[in-house]
């Protein structure tokens, strides 16, 4: 049955959100395209007609979500860096994979990836810099962007090791030692 073109670019979109989360979750290897058309309420059948490759699906999702990441970091910093901080290192985001910081979830897979997927993460990382630059105390444009590049390696280390070790006191204590590293005043 054909449809539309509305419809077809709904779709694309739906599966495009989907991969987003569903890719977070389980890593680019860890899912299928069976259950991500599934996810997206679609046949695998129709894969083919939105996306080249799931490497080709693995790098718009990518974009999609790092994009995502750069509204909600720009919306969150504007109001208060300090909360914003608080939030990303709360244990709720780390619980959330899914929902999460895509740079967290997606760095190993995208570190592992094909050249698309590693341009469209080196891309999202300069936007996110450059969202922090921006609240950098820093007096000159050098220091602020080192001081962002700092503090986003600490505050995505900083969660990734909290994610994966099985301790919940050390995963507290990483977060905490992170916050309190950082170029800007979070207490």
């Amino acid at each position: 049955m054909k449809v539309s073109r509305a419809q077809a670019e709904e779709n694309r979109e739906r599966i495009l959100d989907n991969a987003a989360q569903l890719f977070r979750e389980h890593g680019f290897d860890g899912i299928g395209l069976n259950d991500l058309m599934q996810a997206a309420g679609l046949t695998r059948g129709g894969f083919y007609g939105h996306f080249d490759s799931k490497d080709d699906l693995a790098a718009q999702a990518t974009r999609r979500a790092l994009a995502a990441n750069r509204e909600q970091w720009k919306k969150q910093t504007d109001r208060s860096l300090s909360a914003w901080v608080k939030a990303y290192l709360s244990d709720t985001h780390r619980d959330h994979i899914g929902a999460g910081c895509g740079l967290v979830a997606l760095a190993g897979d995208a570190a592992r990836g094909g050249s698309e997927v590693r341009e469209v993460f080196g891309e999202g990382v300069e936007s996110l810099v450059a969202t922090l630059q921006t609240q950098m105390p820093a007096t000159d444009p050098v220091g602020r962007r080192e001081q962002a590049l700092a503090m986003l390696s600490t505050l995505v280390g900083a969660l990734l090791l909290s994610r994966a070790v099985g301790d919940a006191g050390l995963s507290r204590e990483l977060r905490e030692a992170a916050r309190k590293s950082l170029p800007v005043d979070v207490s």
